[in-house]
């Protein structure tokens, strides 16, 4: 692995040093050049938490990847520019489910001289920008968040009105690589995971930030969303392209199951569905 690499790859110029702006560009520059997928969930293709293979496949073959690759990879650049870094098992809609949602996400923990802050590209819409652990609520791109503390030395943070997931829960404590290490391998195993049932690209945009979830796409900005239901296997190798950047034929083979996927979701949405 090689830190320069990574920052060309990003669009990093300059030389980085362990501070807020540097920590702060390295993030935005991130989302902005490498997407959030799983792509590889729905191909059948194994993942682990391996930094080295996600920086393979972020890095080198210029994919994108889940949290697990997308901010291990983060997390790895920073700590070599200097920056303390840990590696935190989030805990993505345990408001829902409980604690058994914990190592659902990887976030990172970066330990700044004003306090400890989160940097995190592995939500797929989440803040643009690192926050700090302060309670309360906050702004990004005119989107608004807030940061809550709850039971046990939890924090919950409360995503924006238009994203997915609506919340996700960290400990500034808790981290244990076995734990992410069977979660990564139960997402892309468990026939119930929305992993394997559904094929999710997303990607920030210079003003907004666009994703596409099965068949549709969605494209978000300063003037509003659109909206559009992808009609063939084509549709979609070409939108993986032009829109995502992601080059990968064999996607064309997911189509059968993205439809059948789309028509029991949005059996009752008339809405979504192709007229």
């Amino acid at each position: 692995m090689n830190l320069s690499a990574y920052l060309d790859r990003i669009g990093f110029e300059g030389r980085p040093v362990p501070d807020r702006a540097t920590l702060e560009a390295v993030q935005r520059l991130h989302l902005l050049a490498i997407p959030y997928e799983n792509l590889d969930v729905q191909l059948g293709r194994s993942l682990t938490t391996s930094t080295a293979a996600a920086f393979g496949k972020l890095v080198t073959r210029r994919r994108g990847g889940w949290c697990y690759e997308m901010n291990g990879v983060l997390g790895w650049a920073l700590a070599e520019i200097g920056f303390r870094v840990t590696r935190l098992t989030g805990a993505v809609m345990r408001s829902v489910a409980g604690d058994a949602n914990i190592g659902n996400h990887l976030v990172l923990r970066v330990d700044l001289e004003d306090g400890p802050c989160v940097a995190d590209v592995g939500l797929g819409d989440g803040p643009f920008t690192p926050y700090p652990m302060i309670e309360g609520p906050f702004t990004d791109r005119d989107l608004d968040f807030r940061l809550e503390r709850i039971e046990g030395g939890w924090w919950r943070l409360h995503n924006h009105a238009l994203a997915r997931p609506p919340n996700f829960d960290l400990h500034l404590e808790r981290e244990d690589e076995g734990l992410l290490s069977r979660k990564c391998g139960m997402l892309q195993a468990d026939p119930a995971s929305l992993f394997v049932q559904n094929l999710i690209c997303q990607r920030f945009t210079p003003n907004g930030h666009v994703d596409l979830i099965g068949r549709v796409l969605r494209r978000y900005g300063p003037g509003g969303m659109s909206e559009q239901v992808l009609e063939s296997a084509a549709d979609l190798v070409e939108v993986l392209g032009d829109v995502f950047g992601l080059i990968e034929p064999d996607a064309a083979g997911l189509w059968p199951h993205i439809c059948e996927r789309h028509r029991v979701v949005f059996a009752q949405s008339s809405s979504l569905l192709p007229q």
